[in-house]
């Protein structure tokens, strides 16, 4: 069986955050042992808007809570829209209480 691509393993990590919870393109990396491949993860979620499947892209975003990915949303709010519709909030692009709703796959995942 082949080895997963790395794009590949991010998309399963990405499938698991929780509603209402996001976490960071490093933290990903991270956990996938890619430190420093924060860049690399967000290729992936720029990829993932060609994925057949639901993937919940907008519940990542930076390391500081901003809302990076949102251009690739179509629109200017769709993003905000999405974690807004999960009861995070959102002021001036930054997530509100972002230690609160943050979500780490090293934390939380044991694969």
């Amino acid at each position: 069986m082949k080895e997963p691509s790395f794009f590949e393993k991010v998309y399963q990590v990405v499938k698991l955050i929780p509603k209402g919870r996001v976490t960071s393109y490093g933290a990903i990396a991270e956990y996938l042992g890619s430190k420093g491949s924060a860049r690399m993860v967000g290729w992936a979620m720029n990829k993932s808007l060609n994925f057949p499947e639901n993937l919940p892209a907008h519940r990542v975003v930076n390391r500081k809570g901003l809302l990076t990915g949102k251009i690739h949303f179509g629109g200017t709010n769709t993003m905000q829209q999405l974690l807004e519709s999960e009861k995070i909030i959102i002021e001036e692009n930054q997530i509100i209480d972002f230690e609160k709703v943050f979500w780490d796959p090293a934390e939380e995942l044991m694969f």
